[in-house]
């Protein structure tokens, strides 16, 4: 065969290499899109729900005293039943609703509030001391998306362990002027090593929790630290402030 067709048909082999290449990570680049984009609207949904249910419960707070109030004067003309009545529709009315956190930031503390019920109704253990500077260079919505799934994918593994040994243990504070957020919970499994290839093996809403969460804190030039003993699971993310 001679030299010049040896050469082209090499040429074209690497050029519809590339073409293959180039095409597959468009697509791959188009799907992470879309996860993106919905994970994003779902959050969204659900920070909207959540900081109503937040607002409602600080409502209620503020009535407190008037609720009080009228319950006083319904036992002081005898209408026991009626203040039964009216015991049971507070009741109802906050039904759900748990004030856990109090930052002072509405988005964080309705995430936080409505994810950390959720693991005390699963009968985890739960431990957590947060506080949350007032100005953050990180928005929200992106903590919200760290939080929510560094949360979730802690339930996810807890759900994999006896009841009687599932804990979840979350810190957020500042540490060496950077937002430090640390989070360990129970595990049933242990890998050696958590890297790149450890992330994409997983499936499932945790593999896309993991990444979402490392794409969020590269977006802000934070550190992403994970750490995996027989039993344990634990995340150490640093952003800037």
């Amino acid at each position: 065969m001679k030299p010049w067709i040896i050469l082209l048909a090499a040429g074209l082999a690497a050029a519809a290499a590339g073409a293959v290449a180039v095409t597959v990570w468009v697509l791959l680049r188009r799907s992470d899109q879309r996860i993106a984009s919905y994970q994003n609207k779902l959050l969204a949904r659900q920070i909207a729900e959540v900081e109503n249910l937040y607002l409602t419960m600080r409502g209620w707070r503020h009535d407190y005293h008037n609720h009080l109030q009228t319950l006083k004067a319904r036992m002081d003309m005898g209408q026991t039943a009626g203040a039964r009545d009216y015991l049971d529709r507070l009741e109802e009315d906050l039904d759900g609703i748990r004030a856990l956190a109090e930052t002072g930031n509405v988005s964080i503390d309705a995430i936080l509030n409505a994810k950390l019920s959720l693991v005390l109704k699963q009968g985890i253990d739960l431990n957590f001391k947060v506080a949350v500077p007032r100005s953050l260079t990180v928005s929200d919505i992106d903590l919200c998306v760290i939080l929510g799934n560094l949360i979730d994918n802690a339930m996810e593994s807890c759900e994999k362990v006896v009841e009687e040994q599932r804990f979840l243990r979350l810190y957020i504070g500042v540490l060496k002027q950077q937002l430090y957020i640390s989070i360990s919970n129970a595990t049933a499994e242990t890998v050696r090593k958590i890297d790149a290839a450890y992330i994409s093996a997983k499936r499932g809403n945790h593999g896309h929790g993991l990444r979402r969460i490392d794409r969020v804190v590269e977006k802000y030039g934070g550190y992403v630290n994970r750490q995996n003993e027989p039993g344990v699971f634990a995340t150490e993310i640093l952003l800037p402030l």
